[in-house]
């Protein structure tokens, strides 16, 4: 599979999809494992594991379906995964970062744990299970460009491996004005006053709009349940405000969800202007 410009290889060890994978880039010396909690414990076979690695442990909350995700470091991976399946409780896969030529030490996973942390906080897909910001590292100028290199294939390959924890949903600040989005906006009766934008996962309703006070009598009842899911999760708040950006399946369920009645999202979504 070619990506960016590079070739990346994903190879099955057990010949299932299901179980532990191994992915690698072309011209990279780092090399990622994809593996299920059961079968931590089998990665006794795979001795590069025993060396220093940066790690990603996925899970889901059952309240709300969002992911959750624990971003460590460890000088031996293997052991401290063993660790964490017999500690930490929510967690069914993870995703592991290790160098091929042993170059990583203990200042560069940190610097990679660090910087990882801050990108998946900004990005805000997964409630993040560390319990505090993990320290950064000091490293040479020379240090920092090769780790900057090597975090920048950790956000390809956790998103290639169904994970993308590290991308924003949205990110006007990066697109050309060529090929940005078009920012959209509802403005309408009983305070509804909200943005949003296609994207290639569905649409988004940005953070800080606001949707309608309440929902008239022929809401739809599928409209209904969606805002109080949303308002118990804490996405739309007390005062009828998005406290995150949030990706719906279409444009008219957006549309409804913030009007608080039937709406067709290809009309009621109008442009603001081009960013």
């Amino acid at each position: 599979m070619a990506l960016f410009g590079k070739t990346i290889s994903l190879f099955l060890i057990e010949g299932d999809p299901n179980k532990r994978w191994v992915c690698e880039l072309s011209n990279w010396n780092g090399k990622a494992y994809k593996i299920p909690r059961i079968e931590v414990k089998r990665c006794s076979d795979r001795t590069d594991l025993t060396a220093c690695g940066i790690y990603f442990l996925f899970g889901r909350n059952d309240a709300d379906d969002k992911g959750i995700v624990y971003i460590g470091e460890a000088e031996n991976v293997f052991e401290r995964l063993k660790q964490h399946d017999s500690k930490k409780d929510f967690w069914n896969e993870c995703i592991v970062f290790i160098s091929k030529d042993n170059r990583l030490n203990k200042a560069h996973i940190k610097y990679l744990e660090h910087r990882c942390y801050l990108l998946a906080q900004e990005a805000d897909r997964y409630m993040i299970d560390n319990s505090t910001v993990p320290a950064d590292a000091s490293l040479t100028e020379a240090e920092q460009a090769e780790m900057d290199e090597f975090l920048y294939n950790i956000r390809m390959i956790n998103n290639v491996l169904g994970h993308k924890v590290l991308e924003p949903l949205v990110d006007i600040s990066s697109e050309s004005s060529e090929e940005s989005p078009q920012l959209l906006c509802i403005t309408a009766a009983r305070g509804a006053d909200a943005k949003g934008m296609q994207t290639s996962e569905g649409f988004v309703v940005l953070k800080n709009s606001q949707v309608a006070d309440g929902v008239t009598n022929s809401c739809p009842k599928n409209i209904k349940k969606l805002r109080e899911q949303l308002t118990l999760s804490g996405i739309i708040n007390d005062k009828g405000i998005f406290t995150e950006n949030k990706v719906f399946s279409s444009p008219s369920t957006a549309a409804s969800v913030v009007m608080g009645r039937s709406a067709n999202g290809l009309t009621e979504w109008r442009e603001l202007k081009t960013l």
